[in-house]
Order: structure tokens, then sequence, then C-alpha cells
């Protein structure tokens, strides 16, 4: 399982959002070239970034920032918010952007989305299935930076796409996500059952080795952490098995 850095984009500063209350945020001191540079040293593969500006206004908000990112080629940059047109996917796919994570687009307009999974591929499409777990225990899905809910469970959702090649899909329980109380488990674990042959991304709750751990026992592609690494919550030496060597 590897591990992937996040950096969480807002008025064009690096912040973490509380269960994603945009009212709860947290800055960090600390540009996104310097993260970039320092997970760069640190062993990572990829880099995921989130426009949260974005995600909640519906248009890319730091294309600047992110394209400046990209030209480093340090890393391999996987990025969401606000990507709702094919013309934003092609522009950052063009521009050094290695794969796209396409969030509210992915639920609001599906007919445009399975074209996209066609056009670019299913290495360069990552659906961002952003969920809060119901009353009946149904993960149900979240747009527009969390603040709109759907009615579609992530079950439906994914298996949608799976008949049109879908691969990644980054799944947060938006309960846990920069909280620091551990990842859903048995989110994720059943996500993997139902769904084997997606190479699934979770996020939210990370708090430590043991955390990673769990998830990769449960046999997932990727874990997404944003605070835990800001925060320096892991050590050099915790984070090398998920960094693995090319």
């Amino acid at each position: 399982m590897l591990l992937i850095p996040s950096i969480d984009l807002r008025g064009g500063r690096c912040v973490r959002l509380h269960q994603g209350n945009f009212d709860a945020e947290t800055h960090y001191e600390v540009s996104p070239a310097e993260l970039l540079e320092r997970y760069a040293s640190c062993g990572a593969h990829w880099l995921h970034i989130v426009d949260l500006d974005g995600a909640r206004d519906g248009r890319l908000a730091h294309r600047d920032t992110i394209l400046a990112l990209a030209s480093r080629k340090l890393l391999k940059l996987q990025v969401g918010g606000g990507v709702r047109s094919q013309a934003i996917v092609e522009d950052l796919l063009q521009n050094g952007v290695a794969r796209i994570v396409v969030g509210s687009a992915a639920i609001e307009q599906p007919a445009e989305v399975r074209e996209w999974l066609r056009r670019f591929g299913p290495e360069r499409i990552c659906l961002a299935l952003d969920v809060r777990v119901d009353a009946d225990d149904t993960p149900r899905v979240q747009t527009r930076g969390w603040v709109r809910a759907s009615p579609v469970s992530l079950w439906d959702a994914v298996a949608d796409y799976a008949t049109h090649g879908l691969k990644h899909v980054l799944c947060t329980d938006v309960a846990r996500d920069g909280a620091l109380a551990g990842p859903n488990l048995a989110l994720y674990g059943e996500a993997g059952r139902r769904f084997p042959g997606i190479a699934w991304q979770a996020s939210g709750g990370v708090r430590d080795v043991a955390d990673l751990a769990s998830l990769a026992g449960l046999g997932l592609s990727a874990a997404v952490s944003g605070r835990a690494l800001l925060e320096h919550r892991l050590t050099q030496a915790e984070l090398q098995p998920f960094f693995p060597a090319a």
C-alpha cells in the first residue's frame, strides 16, 4: 500500500478542515512548494492536492499553484476540487498533472464523467466519493465540498462506473477527515469485499503507523494523509514501508 501525502488549498494557503467544515479550518505556515519538497525528500511517489475553494464553488481556483508544482516534476500529482468540465481535465493533464480526481461531477454529471474515463483512460481519472455514513450504516456520497448530501450510496456509484472501466476510487469518510480519530476500517473493508477490482484509496482519520498498517492489511491500494504528516506524527522510519522504491 502506498502512502500519498495530501495538500488542501484554500485562499492560497495550506489548510486542513475538521470533518469537512469550512468554518473549522487549521492553517499551516508552510507553502505548497515546501511541502512538495518535504514529501519528495521523504520518498513519496505521489502527492494528492485538493482545491477546496474549487470543490465548494465549482471552478478551479488554484490552477497556477497546481501547475507550478507539477512543473517541478518531483512527484506525480493527482488533483481534485472544482473539476467540472472536460476542458479543465485536458488543461491539467496537458500541463503535467498525472491523474485527475473527480468528485461532485461524478454524481451530478455521470454521462460526462463516463466519457472522460473513455477518452483519457482509467489510470488518469480517479473518482473521489466522499461519504457520510447514515443511520442505516449506508455510506451516502457528499458533493460540493461536502456541503451537499446526495441520496446516492457509495456502492451504487461504484457499481455504475465499474461497468465503464473505473479503476481508481478515493473514498473519504467525512466524519473522520482531519479529526485524527482513526480510519473507518469497516467501511474500507466492505469496499474491498464488494469491489476487489477497484484500486481503493482510503482517506480520513489516519493518526499513526498502526492505522497505516491496518489499512494495508485490508489490501487497499493507497492511503491519503494530510494532517498526520503535516504535524509530523509519523517518523521517517515509519514512513518508509509505505514509500516503496520505484
